[in-house]
């Protein structure tokens, strides 16, 4: 596994509203994963934001560890994986944040207005690349 930076290549792949599966550790140490929105910030930061009601937000709230798998739409052999952790979470009270990542995968609002949102910034600290992303990790670490 690689240290930030990433190349030009894995940004390029991270900025697209591709699909991507987040895994949290439950309270007894077992991964679960599922799939979620989430933005790449040039600052090697990703935004994700979840429903305040759901159990995965008490997972991140006890253990900030989280892994991201990025999956080239196109060419899903063609992955990048992010592993980090949670350093700042705030309630998304205007909904702005789920509206950014909205708009960046449907080009819309976030239809769901009623229910609390909680933004969450994860810190990437270690990264890999497979398919066309594999050599660009390799040729970086």
């Amino acid at each position: 596994m690689s240290k930030p930076p990433l190349p030009p290549e894995a940004h390029a792949l991270l900025r697209r509203p591709n699909p991507c599966v987040m895994a949290t550790v439950r309270s007894d140490g077992a991964p679960v994963s599922t799939a979620t929105w989430y933005l790449w910030d040039s600052d090697h930061r990703v935004l994700v934001n979840l429903d305040a009601g759901r159990v995965r937000l008490k997972h991140l709230r006890r253990d900030p560890r989280v892994t991201l798998t990025v999956l080239a739409e196109d060419d899903w052999y063609t992955h990048v994986t992010l592993l980090g952790r949670v350093t700042e979470m705030y309630d998304d009270e205007d909904l702005a944040d789920i509206d950014r990542l909205s708009a960046h995968y449907t080009g819309k609002p976030y239809p769901e207005r009623a229910r609390p949102r909680v933004s969450a910034w994860i810190e990437v600290e270690r990264w890999h690349g497979w398919g066309a992303m594999k050599d660009n990790d390799q040729a970086s670490g």
